[in-house]
């Protein structure tokens, strides 16, 4: 896999990870320790992006 198709897979993950936490904080059934891993899931997603992008 090159790394700008890997980069873009991170960004496809990163976008449906946005769309999730948006969900989550309309649903009122989801913890706020579910929505805090989703964050974190995506923070981990885009600071690999960023690392990706700046040393490429």
């Amino acid at each position: 896999m090159s790394l700008s198709s890997h980069i873009e897979e991170l960004k496809k993950k990163h976008h449906a990870l946005s769309e999730k936490v948006e969900a989550a904080q309309r649903a009122p059934g989801v913890s706020s320790l579910e929505l805090a891993e989703l964050k974190k899931q995506k923070l981990k997603i885009k600071e690999e992006i960023e690392r990706l992008t700046v040393n490429a």
